[in-house]
């Protein structure tokens, strides 16, 4: 059986699910704009569309990585090991695991300097998606989950964050005071 069935099997309710919340977020960011317009917000349209989608681009990863496993439980406190161990499977296990990884957090990372300038610098952006990856990961362990809590991980979920925010560049919120993009 091919990972992709697989990874189609344990979460092709999830991709679903995810699927058919693109409308209803379209819409709620909409009428989270208008409502942010209405009480003077700055740039309403802009914060409200990021807030929305940094929310509905992550729930859905956050859903798969906080679903109950039946692998064993444990901890990897050793940058790189659990890598080296995935780069070694079939290629479609790596895309699967590696890519995957990669998207946790990348809703976040290219949106979050989209919505403020405040988050516009990528150590930032790294900080933030490192904490919320060191706190799934610390999930995934308290709750008993029956996965591997991992530092590899909080670095590739990191990773991701920050090769998002790059690819937002373009559309980074601009310093209030003088109207220039954040310097890197």
């Amino acid at each position: 059986m091919s990972a992709m069935w697989l990874v189609w099997q344990m979460w092709g309710h999830v991709i679903v699910a995810a699927v058919l919340a693109v409308p209803v977020a379209l819409l709620a960011a909409h009428l989270l704009a208008r409502r942010r317009a209405a009480r003077g917000h700055p740039h309403p349209a802009r914060t409200a569309y990021a807030d929305v989608g940094m929310i509905v681009g992550t729930l859905p990863w956050l859903w798969m990585i906080l679903t109950p496993g039946s692998g064993t439980e444990g901890v990897n406190l050793v940058p790189l090991r659990d890598l080296a161990a995935v780069l070694q499977a079939p290629a479609t296990t790596v895309i699967v695991q590696v890519g995957g990884n990669l998207l946790v957090f990348a809703a976040l990372g290219a949106l979050l300097p989209v919505r403020s300038a405040r988050f516009a610098r990528l150590r930032t952006v790294a900080l933030v998606a490192a904490a919320a990856s060191i706190t799934v990961e610390a999930l995934q362990y308290g709750l008993h989950l029956h996965r591997v809590s991992s530092i590899d991980d909080v670095l590739i979920n990191t990773a991701g964050a920050v090769l998002a925010a790059i690819m937002t560049r373009h559309w980074h919120a601009r310093d209030p005071r003088d109207g220039r993009t954040v310097p890197r």
